[in-house]
């Protein structure tokens, strides 16, 4: 039997027309939620699609595995072979370059992962989120990890000006006791973690979920594992031609969660930004043009 050397999400989606009904029901579920879906166990997996646990062995079958569990295998090794080191994810990507200039090769790669990052989004799970961010009766605590705390920085600047109650934390683990010891039942915590993990990221989330914290994770396609303790996860697209992924589709996913925030609280936002605006003028920060 001749060895199939397409990766399995490829395989999956290519034998779609040959699934029956209950099996193409549990492949697009494991598609629109790629891997994470299928790296719990098989009964939870069967759960969430809506199938039975048979189905989940005969799809696996299908594409050419023993079972769950040699499939699972499959897949947790395509994923550790997607959290490269940048030398080799620049050699990946140098190897198969196209032959044209790098400015259209990543701009083509960065609007397919803003294409595919917003397509995958649920605006039900979106909505429910914004409001989490929204309700002042809960504090926003917000961390990023050794690329994506600029991201972080960047979202509560912002977010300071649309509503109160909203921390920056460190990367640094000796920093986090006094924010723990304020954060109540209910508080939200909003971290990124997109590969490679990074430890400080889970060890903060599992203290936070401890304290009663709602957690918002947002990851890259191959899912931080702090995904397991949060209630709402956001996947962004991220692969570019370099030697470091590219942060745009979740900078955009920034500035939407900002401007949904922003409307669910224009009342107070409004009138922040007035006073805001009077604090600047009376310090005169800004430069006047003649």
């Amino acid at each position: 039997m001749t060895q199939d050397s397409r990766n399995i999400e490829d395989r999956m989606r290519a034998a779609l027309p040959d699934l029956t009904r209950a099996e193409r029901q549990l492949a697009t579920h494991i598609l629109r939620n790629y891997p994470v879906a299928a790296l719990g166990s098989i009964t939870a997996l069967a759960r969430a699609a809506e199938v039975s646990t048979p189905t989940v062995v005969r799809l696996c079958q299908k594409l050419g595995y023993r079972g769950y569990p040699d499939y699972q295998g499959a897949l947790r090794g395509e994923v550790e072979a997607m959290l490269l080191s940048p030398i080799a994810k620049h050699d990946r990507w140098a190897g198969g370059a196209p032959d044209t200039h790098i400015i259209n090769r990543f701009a083509d790669a960065v609007v397919t992962n803003l294409q595919a990052t917003l397509g995958q989004i649920d605006h039900a799970e979106f909505d429910a989120t914004a409001r989490l961010m929204a309700d002042r009766s809960r504090a926003v605590y917000v961390m990023g990890g050794r690329i994506t705390h600029a991201l972080a920085d960047y979202l509560v600047t912002l977010m300071k000006v649309v509503r109160s109650e909203v921390t920056l934390l460190s990367g640094l683990s000796n920093t986090w006791p006094p924010a723990l010891l304020d954060m109540k039942r209910g508080d939200v915590l909003l971290v990124f973690d997109i590969r490679r993990y990074e430890n400080s990221v889970l060890q903060l989330v599992e203290l936070a979920v401890e304290q009663g914290a709602e957690v918002i994770l947002i990851t890259d396609r191959w899912i931080s594992p702090a995904s397991a303790h949060a209630r709402h996860t956001f996947a962004a697209h991220v692969e570019a031609p370099s030697a470091w992924d590219s942060t745009v589709a979740i900078t955009v996913l920034i500035e939407t969660l900002l401007a949904a925030v922003q409307t669910l609280t224009w009342g107070e936002t409004e009138a922040r930004l007035k006073r805001l605006e009077d604090l600047y003028d009376r310090s005169r920060f800004f430069r006047r043009g003649r």
